[in-house]
């Protein structure tokens, strides 16, 4: 296992997969500046290794993902209409780079998972909650509203009538409720969500990497697009030059002779 220090964060990469870790559980693992500033240092880092095939973000002991940004950095944000930008910007940056990774992001989420934090989980790939997990963007109840994203990606993961009641009144919902409304992808205890978690990025690592690659980009440039045609034209183009690779064939050699595929990606 290879790890990277920092201050604020925790990063490992155990053979095909890699782990940030939002680290500061006294704090409620809540984003300041150095937190932003190494955990896009680590995404960077996660993009460019090509042993990792998959992405974990999690957050530091058993109450919290992330309860957001940490509000004591606040009153410093808000003295003008620069810091405010920047900080935005901090977080557009973070998040689109997620989404336009063409590498799977886990989001494991334990405890608060709040404003900030929920932004983070809502630009992974797909979200497995603890029992004890709760989500919210809770913004408005400070006077202020979502800034890294909340209030457009929230809409599409769940009904926008949903969206604007979490958002308009800043009232979490619980796990149950987030895998109701489609936000989670399955709920389990606390103690098993690391192994649930684990079991799910290594089944997506035994699979040819080039095809997820391809896949996370046709999903997440198809649900951009302003017509299904323009999603279909992708999808049709990427297919046309994937199918030509030796992937494809490995894999459909292997299923024809009932073995396992051995991918070169």
């Amino acid at each position: 296992m290879e790890e990277t220090k920092y201050e604020n964060i925790l990063y490992e990469k155990n053979e095909k997969i890699a782990k940030i870790v939002l680290n500061r559980p006294a704090k409620l693992n809540t984003i300041n500046r150095g937190m932003a500033i190494e955990l896009k240092h680590a995404l960077l880092d996660l993009e460019k290794d090509n042993n990792i095939k998959v992405g974990i973000i999690t957050g530091s002991g058993e109450k919290a993902f992330s309860a957001g940004g940490d509000i004591s950095i606040f009153p410093e944000l808000l003295k003008d209409i620069t810091a405010a930008y920047n900080w935005n910007k901090t977080g557009y940056d973070i998040h689109r780079f997620m989404e336009r990774i063409e590498k799977p992001i886990i989001a494991a989420v334990n405890g608060y998972c709040l404003a900030g934090g929920l932004e983070i989980a809502l630009a992974c790939d797909f979200i497995i909650a603890s029992d004890n997990a709760s989500f919210g963007l809770a913004e408005i109840t400070i006077g202020l509203v979502p800034a890294w994203g909340g209030s457009i990606r929230l809409p599409r993961a769940i009904p926008a009538r949903r969206a604007k009641e979490m958002i308009y009144t800043g009232e979490p919902i619980g796990a149950q409720q987030a895998e109701k409304f489609g936000l989670v992808n399955k709920v389990v205890s606390l103690d098993q969500l690391n192994e649930c978690v684990n079991e799910i990025a290594k089944k997506i690592a035994d699979k040819s990497s080039l095809a997820i690659r391809v896949s996370k980009t046709i999903i997440n440039h198809g649900l951009e697009t302003a017509d299904i045609d323009t999603g279909l034209i992708l999808e049709r183009g990427a297919v046309g030059i994937f199918t030509a690779g030796s992937d494809s064939k490995e894999g459909v050699k292997a299923f024809l002779e009932k073995k396992s595929s051995k991918f070169k990606s």
